[in-house]
């Protein structure tokens, strides 16, 4: 499906003041915001899902790990291209990195579980193994923090299925460095 990378110019008009709240908060419209802006619905819940899982309590690193995750799970080269940049900005080796690009933990107990916990939530909707939540809540995760990694799992499986419906957005420039395909 073609989708267009919209400006506030060129978007609905009710899409307008989203993107323009998405432009204060991040200094730019992100091409995926811009591309989900044909209709403002999609654009509403797109953005409540990312204020929701950027003001959650969950340690910032684990949220991006879990996007991470979903993003290789899901074949979402926008998302793995997004969080990589990311985690790379918050100190994460390229190692732990490239680990998690193939579809490998990183040597973190806690991010591995969390990874291991995303991953295992998108892949069997939600039938998550006991042993998969067991470890995430040994390696120090709340229940609280289960719970927002299931909401990141959600916004990251949004932005994957709109990525994939449209064959692909195109990543913006800060995202290039770090694109990915599907291994």
């Amino acid at each position: 499906m073609k989708l267009t990378i919209h400006t506030t110019e060129t978007a609905p008009a009710e899409s307008r003041p989203l993107l323009d709240g998405i432009a204060a908060d991040l200094g730019l419209v992100p091409n995926m915001a811009a591309t989900v802006a044909e209709s403002p619905a999609l654009l509403a819940a797109f953005d409540a899902l990312r204020r929701a899982v950027g003001s959650a309590g969950l340690d910032p690193v684990h949220r991006e790990v879990a996007g991470l995750a979903v993003g290789v799970a899901v074949d979402n080269a926008y998302g793995v291209a997004f969080h990589s940049t990311v985690l790379a900005n918050l100190g994460v080796s390229d190692f732990d990195l490239d680990a998690m690009r193939c579809g490998r933990p990183p040597a973190d107990p806690t991010a591995a579980a969390v990874y291991a916990l995303a991953r295992d939530v998108v892949l069997t909707r939600g039938k998550v193994d006991d042993a998969v939540v067991d470890r995430a809540v040994a390696a120090g995760l709340s229940t609280s923090a289960v719970l927002e990694v299931v909401a990141e799992c959600t916004f990251a499986g949004l932005v994957g299925t709109i990525d994939n419906l449209a064959d692909r957005v195109a990543l913006d420039d800060f995202l290039a460095p770090r694109a990915w395909a599907y291994r």
